[in-house]
């Protein structure tokens, strides 16, 4: 099948700064349009027939399916003698909140999503228990949306009271010191029908006491700053009520704080580390104490202790490195620290006056997760993987001698003789990016190969197990990350390396990974994918775009496509951080020249493309992919396919059910495999055991 026609309408035409610009899709923003709602059912007929042609789409299904199949645990941690743990017992649609008196105990169900709707598309999208352990407020998202509805459930009997706290949105949500209730985010209500793109602005700071059914009262706002937003948070001692102000994605944050002995519904929250010339995060407390890690006056990081009352003399407890520091977790008395080393994971234990007392001993090129535990614990847990092993907990004990770690839930078996070497690869200026190469130990180049990076917004890229990728490595395909400029491998200097005036560099670094892979044997560029989701998307599609010969493949997921109306849908505006405003006419020529709707043309012959979206994404809303595919699928200079695939009732990501994650993991995969090779068919390729798995034998890199 051909892909259908998109209607142009030739009268949308704006003219930006003296430049004019023709935006004739810009229909297919309505999603409320059943002319939209046609040319999705269209799309879609189109990507069905073509994917369900591949053979092996339902192999590489069932074997996603058999992959996802195991237990699966996150980090452990509690308030007061309750503990609460997610577990997924392997391809249930939605992780389940278990509870327990300890963190070893097997405990029961706390909450259950998939009971929360018939499909499994309601998530639990955040909790926060009470400081008395006795109360759980949970946040619901409903088909993948960054809007939050907060509930509360009884721990001891598992039910729910009354309260429902609708709107919330972008903060998590921080109990009162009694229990009493909570501090939460979250916006007026949006006008009926425009809640998944209406411009999120003026953000609040409110409380729900408990048993309210009224309005919430607003504690902290800034009808001047409609861009600001509020993040809270109490000290673990109940007294200091710290709110965290940002302004979109912009790397720099405010710290506002207030004392929690009056009444919390009218706190007397003041400025505190309020310059703007950095991210401040408070990472513990010791009475007046606050110990606070931030980027301000150094680019890689430190930690400084700094006075609640007066915070104009801080005290440097952790001097900054070349090596990024990412997390600090204050328990016991010392400090647990995590910095990134050319890409991977450090993990390190200092006492109260910053002084090293060992550096942890982890696996070869791994990342440590999420940390948890309270200052008067005597240890904390995490979780560690690589690219080749699965996520497991440990346990890190503090208590006495050299802090030692143990694991507590063995990692499931890992991808079968599967190693990963760190390769440094200059790019165009003579920057080094790293990148890391994943594959079997009896591959053979070249060969299949799918390049994946994102590189924006001061997020780092290091070693993490993917399930999905784990069906590409069997086959004896090759996984290749790149660290590109605009992520934080190297610490804040990394990130204004590839944002604004310097994004290209993200693109060039892409290119220069692709070159690489090519140049050293590992692949061709007809056996070449590029892919990336949100602002991986923008890197995937505009890379693409700029060296079209270099790739057999591309698949931008969720991208942000459209970049001179980004700005104009739910939280997209705050995303000038990184791409700069369409609206300042000095930044205007620089984001038309890489906004991928912009700068394609026609006649060109591109590579086979997949875009994926999905209906209920209000982060980066659908109508960037619906007018990407329709442009591109009118320039197209050839007969590759340009494909959307469009998932229902699904968001930017966060809580899809398992079922459509591993649906949308195997199209893409049987779209890789069909246009770049299947790898099982590759000289080289490894062959299955007698059972029809493949033989395992671990190996880290």
């Amino acid at each position: 099948m051909r892909a259908p026609t998109t209607r142009r309408d030739e009268t949308v035409v704006d003219v930006i700064h003296g430049v004019t610009v023709a935006d004739p899709y810009r229909w297919l923003e309505d999603q409320e349009s059943p002319e939209v709602a046609d040319w999705v059912s269209a799309q879609k007929a189109v990507t069905d027939a073509h994917l369900g042609a591949i053979p092996q789409r339902d192999e590489l299904r069932d074997r996603l399916a058999a992959v996802w199949d195991h237990p699966k645990v996150g980090v452990p941690w509690h308030r007061a003698d309750t503990w609460l743990q997610m577990r997924n017992t392997g391809v249930q649609e939605q992780p389940v909140l278990w509870t327990a008196d300890a963190p070893d105990a097997e405990g029961r169900v706390l909450l259950d999503p998939t009971e929360l709707s018939e499909d499994g598309t309601v998530s639990l999208a955040d909790v926060a228990l009470s400081p008395d352990g006795r109360l759980l407020a949970y946040g619901t998202s409903d088909g993948g949306s960054d809007w939050i509805t907060w509930h509360v459930r009884d721990v001891a009997t598992g039910m729910d009271l009354p309260d429902e706290v609708r709107w919330a949105k972008f903060a998590s949500a921080a109990w009162l010191p009694d229990s009493s209730g909570f501090f939460y985010g979250a916006y007026d209500p949006p006008e009926a029908g425009t809640e998944m793109a209406a411009t999120n602005t003026h953000h609040q700071l409110r409380l729900h006491r408990l048993g309210d059914d009224g309005p919430d009262p607003v504690v902290h706002r800034r009808d001047d700053e409609p861009e600001w937003g509020f993040s809270p948070a109490v000290t673990e001692d109940g007294r200091w009520l710290v709110v965290t102000v940002w302004q979109g994605t912009e790397p720099r944050t405010r710290l506002h704080l207030a004392a929690l002995d009056g009444d919390p519904a009218t706190p007397d929250i003041r400025p505190w580390l309020d310059d703007f010339d950095g991210e401040y995060t408070v990472v513990g407390s010791d009475g007046d104490t606050l110990f606070v890690r931030t980027d301000a006056g150094a680019p890689s990081g430190r930690l400084l202790a700094v006075d609640a009352h007066d915070p104009t003399q801080p005290t440097e407890v952790l001097a900054e490195r070349a090596e990024a520091l990412v997390a600090v977790r204050w328990v016991a008395g010392r400090f647990v620290v995590v910095r990134v080393v050319d890409a991977v994971h450090e993990l390190a234990v200092h006492d109260r006056d910053g002084a090293r007392i060992t550096v942890v001993d982890l696996p070869d090129l791994g990342s440590v997760g999420s940390i948890t535990g309270r200052s008067d614990d005597t240890a904390v847990h995490l979780s560690l993987s690589s690219f080749t092993s699965v996520a497991s907990v440990h346990r890190l004990d503090l208590s006495a001698g050299p802090p030692a770690l143990r694991e507590v839930t063995p990692s499931p078996a890992g991808v079968p003789d599967a190693v990963t070497e760190r390769v440094m690869v200059e790019s165009t200026d003579g920057a080094v990016v790293p990148m890391f190469v994943i594959h079997r130990t009896n591959t053979i180049g070249p060969g299949p190969t799918i390049l994946y990076g994102y590189g924006g917004f001061g997020i780092p890229l290091t070693p993490e197990f993917r399930l999905w990728w784990t069906a590409w490595l069997e086959r004896g395909g090759t996984i290749a990350v790149g660290c590109f400029r605009g992520g934080a491998e190297y610490g804040r200097a990394w990130h204004d390396a590839g944002r604004l005036d310097q994004k290209h560099h993200t693109f060039d670094d892409a290119l220069a990974c692709a070159s690489w892979l090519v140049e050293e044997g590992w692949t061709t560029p007809p056996q070449l994918a590029i892919t990336g989701g949100s602002n991986g998307g923008l890197t995937a599609a505009a890379s693409m775009i700029r060296a079209p010969e270099a790739f057999g493949a591309c698949v931008p997921e969720v991208g942000v496509l459209d970049l001179l109306r980004f700005h104009r849908f739910t939280i997209g505006w705050g995303w000038t951080s990184d791409y700069g405003d369409p609206d300042d006419p000095d930044d205007f020529p620089r984001i038309l020249g890489m906004s991928p709707l912009h700068t394609l043309t026609e006649g060109t012959c591109y590579p086979p493309t997949l875009i994926t979206t999905a209906d209920r994404d209000d982060r980066v809303v659908p109508a960037h992919s619906f007018k990407f595919t329709a442009a591109m699928q009118r320039a197209q200079g050839c007969d590759n396919p340009v494909l959307a695939r469009i998932d229902t009732r699904a968001g930017h990501g966060a809580g899809t059910p398992t079922s459509k994650v591993i649906d949308a993991r195997a199209d893409v995969l049987a779209f890789l495999v069909h246009h770049l090779g299947d790898p099982a068919d590759h000289p080289g390729a490894v062959s299955g055991s007698d059972d029809g798995r493949p033989t395992i034998r671990h190996a880290k890199g």
